[in-house]
């Protein structure tokens, strides 16, 4: 029989070694499953994994899922690496889409958009998503709330905000009642980096964004300190680094990139305000922070794989009738993967 034994020491080559095996995991469990509803595994598999990727619109689809992932699970790693547990990205997204939103739609009427006011937009998206996150650190400061729960519930508030704005003030008088904005002009959606395609500016923003993370991490002293508070609070506080400087810091950052990534939605592919700006990007980050081992690097792969869900997701239910929630399944049984897989870094399996 198998057995677990605690290692001496934890497992580095297993740390990194343990997402790959979680994906190879994932589609054995992928097989299992399209064996169960009667589907040839082997054709379902290449409909997830092959067919997103076949030619060059299918990794620009794939590209346009990854950027609002990558943007929120780098705010989402440096929350997690300060034990800073952030779940409220998807709030921080759809506050950042109201606020930038609401500034397109203000200038709107007078010009006809420009380098500036995309700019503009871009910064009032990433201003909304920092206000929503700052709801959460100063909660977390002052009355020293748990933070899990204020930012999930800050989620629902942002949701039913923006059905209430795109069902009044927001909403399109030209619309025939439905609930949504005015499509924006051309000025305002964010320029197009492959022609013929959809990919946008918002995939230079996220690489943009990890590179710069990545740097602060491991090349400033800010973000040692943040690290060090994250990993041993006790010697963080011996050595005088500020908690409550950290719990702010990846906050702000983190709030402020789902903001982003808010913003470059509805000036994306979207192009307007809607009831719903994200099928999930909020939550499906935390599984691309942990996948990615939350390293700035690591979650650029990471979120190519859960992009590479979402797409093939899509595609298996116009091709192989199957239901809406396959996405989510695929996701899920990742997230446990993953989990499996980790308890082998701090111990290893043993025949008796």
């Amino acid at each position: 029989m198998l057995k677990l034994e605690p290692r001496a020491q934890p497992s580095a080559w297993m740390s990194w070694l343990s997402p790959i095996l979680a994906v190879l995991l994932t589609m054995l469990c992928g097989i299992v499953l399209f064996l169960a509803v009667g589907k040839d595994p082997v054709a379902s598999l290449a409909v997830f994994f092959v067919e997103p990727i076949k030619d060059l619109r299918g990794w620009s689809e794939v590209g346009v899922k990854l950027a609002p992932l990558l943007m929120i699970s780098v705010g989402l790693a440096m929350c997690f690496r300060a034990n800073v547990f952030n779940i409220g990205a998807e709030g921080q997204l759809v506050a950042g889409a109201i606020t930038a939103g609401a500034a397109i739609l203000y200038f709107d009427d007078e010009t006809n958009g420009g380098f500036w006011l995309i700019t503009l937009a871009l910064m009032a998206g990433v201003l909304g998503g920092m206000a929503w996150a700052a709801i959460t650190a100063w909660l977390r400061d002052r009355y020293n709330a748990n933070e899990i729960l204020v930012s999930l519930m800050l989620v629902y508030v942002a949701q039913l905000l923006l059905s209430y704005l795109v069902h009044g003030v927001m909403m399109d008088p030209d619309g025939f009642g439905f609930p949504q904005s005015r499509l924006f002009s051309d000025g305002f959606l964010l320029p197009v980096v492959l022609p013929g395609t959809r990919l946008h500016l918002g995939m230079l923003l996220a690489v943009a964004a990890a590179l710069a993370a990545w740097l602060y991490l491991s090349r400033s002293f800010s973000g040692f300190k943040l690290q060090v508070g994250g990993m041993a609070p006790l010697a963080a506080r011996y050595a005088g680094f500020s908690s409550r400087r950290s719990l702010w810091t990846c906050m702000l950052v983190s709030g402020g990139l789902a903001g982003l990534a808010g913003a470059s939605e509805i000036m994306g592919p979207i192009g307007q305000l809607t009831p719903s700006v994200s099928p999930g990007y909020g939550f499906a980050a935390i599984i691309v922070a942990f996948v990615g081992r939350l390293h700035p690097i690591g979650v650029v792969f990471s979120s190519f794989i859960m992009a590479l869900l979402y797409i093939g997701g899509e595609l298996s239910q116009s091709r192989l009738g199957m239901p809406s929630a396959i996405t989510g399944i695929f996701q899920g049984i990742l997230l446990f993967a993953l989990l499996a897989c980790d308890v082998l870094i701090h111990n290893r399996l043993r025949w008796r």
